[in-house]
């Protein structure tokens, strides 16, 4: 299986794989190149926490024995193997990278490099499970973040990533919370600052291409992000889903809305305005601005219709505006009847309500959006992702905009959105 950049996947849910190959492939067009592929093994804050956890050429071995670093001879250049059993639990991550030494120095560059793939190869018996074709889009970054191997429900999944980064192997080190030689700190943390391509300028990509296949490149909106903190959200937000759901969000605020910011709220039985989360500080939203924060209601049974009237409230009253407001609305266990009477109502507001159920749940409210009549246009839409952590960006951005155009074409036509 090719996989997508961006692409997540499972790779021992449904299986018996414990013994996993990651096989790294490269041509160059500079023979004095010198290219390395290494692992960060990361905690659950998404650092190193010690040097023994940085697997390179140099280091090329775990303590544990847990994952190995080896160069070989055949058209696969280097590979990282990894026995998932004996994995210490500390370990949540494991991010993998291909750098370029002293690229910066020797001139050379990630477009110096093609035909780079990655393949996941089930070790015990050499089948290749899936496979990564990246850097086409890459220039002069002399590293890349290939993708992450992470934890999520017990399982171990994939990430496609292949970012680019200045800086070579010093920045890396730097961006996974290493320290580094102390003379080379100041060269380093100059590079650093170059970084292009983390992950939310990735996500901010696939939603500059979707934007231009549903030809919204032009249109203007301001965009909002309703959380429920019901009580069966809770593994959710502990698990780090719900962070990344607010990254996911913020990339498409920062292509569409008019000032690059995403405004937030969550509710149970009650609900909070929170400040909007911005690419400056994004990081840790949900842990510093709902989790540490002990003024916010959390894990209670939910009521949509207050949080509903407070959005309402803030783009018609205190922030009237021209500009049309794209709200997405996440709820894991479908809502009360009374949202239909605040969505009729809201109608005739530039408000259009993106809902996504997540979860098994039935949603029979929210399946019934599309046939709600009384509504001089339909202000809203239903998807239903079972799980949302392991949906493609694209396949997100493609279901989150699918009926956005329209109604902003109906909305102009009657005049709800003024010109």
């Amino acid at each position: 299986m090719l996989l997508l950049k961006g692409q997540k996947i499972d790779i021992t849910k449904g299986t018996s794989l414990s013994n996993l190959s990651l096989q790294f492939g490269w041509s160059s067009s500079a023979a004095a190149m010198n290219i390395d592929a290494a692992c960060f093994m990361l905690s659950d804050n998404n650092r190193c926490e010690r040097d023994e956890d940085f697997i390179f050429y140099g280091n090329s071995s775990a303590q544990s024995g847990a994952v190995n670093h080896k160069q070989l001879d055949s058209i696969d250049k280097e590979a990282i193997s990894i026995s998932l059993s004996k994995l210490p639990n500390s370990v949540a991550k494991m991010a993998f990278t291909l750098t370029i030494h002293e690229g910066e120095k020797h001139g050379h560059m990630m477009k110096d490099i093609s035909n780079s793939y990655l393949r996941l190869v089930n070790a015990d018996n050499g089948e290749e499970l899936f496979r990564f074709e990246y850097g086409s889009d890459l220039s002069k970054e002399t590293a890349i973040v290939v993708g992450e191997l992470y934890r999520h429900n017990g399982e171990w999944k994939f990430n496609a990533i292949g970012s680019g980064f200045y800086g070579g192997l010093e920045a890396l080190c730097t961006n996974f919370g290493l320290e580094i030689a102390e003379e080379a700190e100041q060269e380093v943390a100059a590079a650093a600052e170059k970084t292009i391509l983390t992950s939310i300028d990735l996500r901010k990509k696939i939603v500059q291409i979707t934007l231009e296949k549903k030809k919204l490149t032009n249109f203007t909106a301001r965009v909002g992000l309703v959380l429920d903190i019901s009580g069966s959200m809770q593994t959710l937000y502990k698990n780090g889903t719900v962070q990344e759901v607010v990254e996911r969000i913020l990339a498409v605020a920062c292509k569409f809305d008019d000032n690059a910011t995403l405004d937030v709220w969550i509710y149970d039985n009650e609900f909070s305005r929170l400040p909007s989360a911005t690419e400056i500080d994004f990081e840790h939203y949900v842990q510093k601005q709902i989790m540490n924060n002990k003024t916010i209601h959390k894990f209670g049974r939910n009521n949509e219709p207050p949080v509903m009237q407070d959005v309402i409230r803030k783009y018609t009253v205190e922030e009237d505006s021209s500009i049309p407001v794209f709200m997405v609305f996440i709820n894991d266990g479908g809502v009360v009847k009374p949202i239909k009477k605040v969505i009729t109502e809201s109608a005739v507001q530039p408000i259009f309500w993106q809902f996504v159920g997540i979860g098994d749940s039935d949603f029979e409210v929210l399946k019934q959006l599309d046939t709600m009549e009384g509504r001089i246009v339909d202000n809203a839409n239903f998807i239903h992702i079972e799980d949302i952590a392991s949906i493609s960006d694209e396949t997100l951005y493609n279901l989150l905009l699918n009926e956005f155009p329209l109604w902003l074409k109906e909305a102009t036509a009657k005049r709800i959105i003024r010109n």
